[in-house]
């Protein structure tokens, strides 16, 4: 997967810095090229429809950092090791990138695109820990531990969005409670928790 053309990337981070703001599912033409900086043409040039363009962004910035997210996980083979790490990716990119984490925090409920984002490589990890004895809880729970993965994280993001905790704080906290939570050994989950985050590779342009 690629990152989005120069302009077309400017006008989707422009509608996310709306969306987020607002938290609206709507932008206008004028605003949205007054925000990204380029002309009202360029923004038809780029957007196939601008009655979609929060579609168009929501799953842009869906597949982009799930596309992140499994690039970091080829060197890693444990599932309970690669489930922590992708749940603090997403809490230090809050952390980085703030407008990105609201708009997440915001709508990644209420969105398919971004659900599947958030459930994506979790529910991946989630079956291959089950399958090797990593984890104990029954196969039939499987959907309700990937949604307890994506509001435990969407929660540590609001604490540092909110400014209550550092991203470290939170991200470890998290991770940590969500492996023992499904029968990952309190030492252990702390270990896997805290140690030290790879980076989360950027996408070809």
């Amino acid at each position: 997967m690629k990152s989005p053309a120069p302009a077309q990337a400017r006008i989707y981070d422009a509608a996310m810095r709306i969306f987020a703001r607002r938290g609206t599912t709507q932008a206008n033409v004028s605003e949205l090229a007054q925000a990204a900086g380029i002309a009202r043409g360029t923004i038809y040039n780029n957007v196939s429809n601008p009655d979609s363009l929060f579609e168009e962004v929501a799953t842009a910035l869906g597949n982009e950092m799930h596309a992140r997210i499994l690039a970091s996980f080829e060197a890693m083979e444990d599932p309970a090791y690669r489930l922590a790490c992708g749940m603090r990716f997403f809490v230090r990119r809050a952390h980085e990138e703030p407008q990105w984490g609201r708009f997440i925090v915001r709508f990644a409920f209420s969105t398919a695109s971004l659900r599947a984002m958030l459930s994506g490589p979790p529910a991946h990890d989630l079956q291959s820990g089950l399958r090797k004895g990593r984890y104990s809880f029954r196969a039939a729970q499987l959907p309700s531990v990937i949604a307890l993965v994506g509001a435990t994280t969407l929660a540590a993001m609001s604490l540092v969005l909110n400014g209550d905790r550092t991203w470290r704080e939170a991200g470890s906290d998290g991770a940590e409670f969500m492996l023992r939570s499904i029968g990952v050994t309190p030492q252990e989950a702390r270990a896997l928790a805290t140690t030290q985050l790879p980076p989360l590779p950027e996408l070809p342009s």
